[in-house]
């Protein structure tokens, strides 16, 4: 494999890393509604969202639309747009990822790329080019419960993969995370995408996202130490989150990010036709190179 293609991988897993329960103080939505409306009280606000959560949840699945900005300071910092179908009961996901930080591969970089994610193992095609240099095989695996396993702790695990078990960015769960917002509020109505909704938005610190992420709850307390301290090393600082509802209950945006020193990592989230049929199948075994496997056998060599 070359330079080239291992900073492409590089690039794509790191920008599937930073997308990991994150959080985004991105600008607003659509023209507001024109019509005024009262102001919802904190008891129907916390009605409003823990509604949205047991619909979204039931619902299992969704088409999605996603865009992610990482600022330019940051490795493989650029532009990123993904469009597919996900579903979270069980985690899957099968999208096509396109954008400048895809391009930041070097030469012979593919103008857009398939991921496609399942029992807790990413694939990503790295294109029929790249196929010549891996025995034909276009797909490189990335088997998250593997490294995990390997890297003899949770923690270290979570690290290493960059949380990439969450990276289909469960709407349920961000409208779980929401409710543990502090100054979780209502923005008021906006039109997004033509549809009537409800804006609310809320902020959570460091420490309370990870108290409220119930995904951490198998780490010890020494690891889950750990985990905040190598996030903290890293420069983040807070996560803020922002829904949209439509009137049947569903949140149809979701702006998320994460404050860094380096600036704020974006992503806004699409959501449509929730129930969708969300079959996944991984590639085959012929045409797949597992890149845990490679890198054990380099170091062995």
């Amino acid at each position: 494999m070359n330079k080239a293609m291992w900073k492409r991988a590089g690039i794509t897993l790191t920008a599937a890393a930073v997308v990991t329960g994150l959080a985004g103080c991105q600008d607003g939505g659509d023209k507001a509604a024109e019509a005024p409306a009262k102001a919802q009280s904190q008891e129907d606000v916390t009605k409003v969202i823990q509604a949205a959560y047991t619909k979204t949840a039931a619902a299992k699945s969704a088409k999605i639309k996603m865009t992610m900005e990482m600022p330019a300071a940051l490795e493989g910092g650029g532009t990123m747009e993904m469009t597919g179908v996900q579903g979270w009961d069980p985690a899957v996901m099968d999208i096509t990822v396109k954008g400048s930080m895809l391009s930041a591969g070097g030469p012979g970089a593919p103008e857009q790329m398939r991921m496609v994610m399942l029992d807790n193992a990413m694939y990503m095609d790295m294109g029929a080019a790249q196929a010549a240099e891996m025995d034909g095989k276009r797909w490189m695996k990335l088997d998250m419960k593997a490294v995990a396993e390997a890297a003899g702790g949770q923690a270290a695990g979570k690290s290493m993969t960059g949380g990439l078990e969450n990276m289909n960015q469960d709407p349920a769960k961000q409208l779980a995370l929401l409710l543990e917002s502090p100054d979780l509020k209502h923005v008021g109505p906006e039109k997004i995408d033509g549809v009537d909704t409800q804006h609310y938005k809320g902020t959570l610190t460091l420490e309370q996202m990870v108290a409220a992420n119930k995904n951490l709850d198998v780490l010890s307390e020494k690891e889950r130490t750990e985990l905040v301290d190598g996030v903290k090393k890293a420069g983040i600082k807070a996560y803020d989150t922002q829904i949209w509802v439509n009137g049947d209950g569903y949140p149809v945006r979701m702006d998320l990010g994460m404050k860094m020193e380096q600036g704020t990592v974006k992503m806004g989230m699409r959501y449509s036709d929730y129930g969708a049929e969300a079959t996944v199948q991984a590639p085959p075994a012929k045409d797949t190179v597992d890149l845990f496997e490679m890198l054990k056998g380099l170091g062995q060599g």
